[in-house]
């Protein structure tokens, strides 16, 4: 299985076995994983398109980041993340996201990685800039992102 390593972060691909830790740690942050977990169960090759869990170096459960699926036409993905609130604003989003998308680009089908925020959403807003994605859009809810493989 594929495990990411970053200065202060463990990130691997979230799968049945993860369930018990996730219980033991009380980990609530939203249905995203439960429902990459439904995917996984019937589709074993949806294991890098979906939920990985982020972590402390000790093992704690910082929250969770995801790829909404597998490569689109375009080959793009569009990218996801939540952390609990206790570990907000320490920079942990910005590097499990730039450590996601260094992987992704090494995956040769993968020439995009897309995201989108809420319009108020400053944190996230900075975490996608610093993780150098560029606004392509934006309605009256949300602005759109992507950054591009450089070749």
């Amino acid at each position: 299985m594929v495990t990411l390593q970053t200065e202060r972060l463990t990130i691997y691909p979230c799968t049945a076995t993860d369930v018990t830790r996730l219980q033991q740690q009380q980990y609530e942050n939203g249905p995203e994983v439960q429902h990459h977990l439904t995917l996984l169960a019937s589709d074993p090759s949806m294991l890098h398109w979906g939920s990985w869990l982020v972590m402390t170096k000790d093992g704690q459960v910082v929250g969770d980041i995801e790829f909404k699926g597998k490569p689109d036409s375009r080959q793009a993905v569009e990218i996801g993340y939540g952390l609990l609130p206790a570990f907000l604003n320490r920079g942990f989003a910005t590097e499990a996201v730039r450590a996601l998308i260094d992987w992704v680009f090494d995956q040769t089908e993968v020439k995009a990685v897309l995201a989108k925020t809420d319009l108020t959403n400053q944190a996230s807003i900075r975490v996608l800039e610093k993780a150098e994605l560029i606004q392509i859009g934006s309605d009256d809810r949300y602005i759109m992102w992507e950054r591009l493989k450089w070749v």
